[in-house]
């Protein structure tokens, strides 16, 4: 006889392979036919479900693409509040965002390909409705953070250096990931190498006397 915890995790698993096999049909459609030019229809029928189990899991077109994207931020902020509390702020999202690539990667491609996610992040980058989405999640996940670097560094609300801080650390990030996209062709050892050189430009960035 099957337990209770047993009938509960083999049903967490087989929502895990199907929300999966949506995302994989939905990606590989986009990168085939377009955004614009696929259906919610379209991803149910290739990944073999109907509509209403699309819409059981994504709340549509938008969602779906951007869900590894998601899962990425999700996975850095994790990594981020598990930093020891003795690490400087720029340490602690340096250090977060390094360490958990190797990581990040493996999950990428427990659910598709790297070169799909690549190719899925170059459609958001073009793609004036997703591009403003992701903005808008990347905005919320700048606010997380911001609120967590103060939580760390025991700092009231209205203190402007956690929101300082992460947005300059968001804006590398936006930039080496765009870089990463266009010409690396989706190598995460270069993103990881890039990453580090830009972040080490921060404090030097702000700092110095570029004229000198």
């Amino acid at each position: 006889m099957h337990t209770v915890e047993g009938a509960t995790g083999l049903r967490e698993r087989k929502k895990r392979r199907t929300r999966d096999a949506l995302i994989r049909s939905a990606l590989e459609l986009f990168a085939r036919q377009g955004y614009e030019g696929t259906t919610v229809d379209e991803i149910a029928g290739a990944a073999d479900v109907s509509q209403r189990t699309f819409f059981r899991y994504f709340a549509g077109k938008e969602d779906v693409a951007l869900s590894v994207q998601h899962m990425v931020e999700s996975h850095f902020f994790d990594a981020v509040c598990e930093r020891p509390a003795a690490e400087s702020p720029l340490t602690a999202l340096r250090t977060a965002v390094l360490s958990s690539w190797d990581t990040i990667e493996e999950a990428i491609q427990s659910v598709v390909p790297l070169t799909l996610h690549v190719r899925t992040f170059q459609m958001i980058q073009s793609n004036p409705q997703l591009l403003a989405a992701h903005l808008r999640r990347l905005m919320e996940l700048e606010d997380r953070l911001t609120q967590e670097i103060a939580r760390r560094e025991g700092l009231p609300p209205q203190d402007p250096r956690p929101r300082i801080l992460v947005a300059a650390f968001s804006g590398v990030m936006r930039a080496n990931g765009k870089l990463w996209s266009e010409v690396a062709d989706g190598d995460m050892s270069e993103l990881k190498r890039t990453t580090a050189a830009y972040l080490d430009q921060i404090g030097p960035a702000l700092a110095e006397n570029w004229r000198s």
